[in-house]
């Protein structure tokens, strides 16, 4: 599979919404979804939860991990040493939404970090930011810890209501390209998600 058909999710920090908008990314273009490290097993962990907001291809993870930690940890609370060949991109037809844990500097096993990661991968890469309060400093940091391992960014993705000054300083400053945003849902379920989705990203950006 081309690398171009490839796109990977990360986020500038965890909780900051980045498993819905890849739910959303992977239900409206049809693609795959693959979770390559999931830490913490509540409700199913984020597998689930894409399936359940309307993504029909989900792939099984290469870790399932017990704690909701930085994988590096959740890892050694389990006992098992995580093998960096596991996380290669696998092979599918058509394309195929990867999404990340945590945000870009957290540890995947040893020193390798999940930007290390992604610039192994060298696939397109959209950073998730929240809109709240903060945003501009994380993302901009997030950003360049991504352009320092050459990692191809595709863009920025906003969640939250709508800041209109924070969104248009960080495109600025940071050089990339604002991709759209989504608010919180509620009711978050697969049909708000992908009207909202498609209201607030040019889904063409994407393919």
């Amino acid at each position: 599979m081309t690398r171009d058909r490839i796109i990977v999710v990360t986020g500038t920090d965890t909780d900051v919404g980045k498993t819905v908008f890849a739910a959303g990314l992977a239900a409206v273009t049809g693609a795959s979804y693959w979770k390559p490290i999931q830490a913490g097993l509540e409700a199913g962990g984020d597998s689930a939860s894409v399936q359940a907001l309307g993504v029909r291809r989900v792939l099984p993870e290469a870790y399932r991990l017990t704690t909701p930690c930085s994988p590096h940890r959740a890892a050694a609370l389990d006992g098992i040493r995580i093998d960096v060949e596991r996380l290669a991109l696998p092979p599918v037809a058509g394309p195929l939404v990867v999404e990340g844990a945590g945000g870009v500097l957290v540890p995947v096993d040893g020193d390798l970090l999940y930007a290390d990661l992604l610039a192994r991968w060298g696939a397109q890469t959209v950073l998730v930011a929240r809109t709240a309060l903060g945003t501009i400093n994380h993302s901009l940091l997030s950003l360049e810890a991504l352009r320092a391992r050459g990692v191809p960014i595709l863009g920025i993705a906003f969640v939250g209501p709508e800041m209109p000054d924070s969104e248009q300083t960080i495109a600025r400053l940071g050089r990339v390209r604002r991709l759209g945003r989504l608010p919180w849902l509620d009711p978050l379920d697969a049909a708000s998600l992908a009207a909202a989705f498609r209201q607030g990203f040019d889904v063409e950006a994407f393919k």
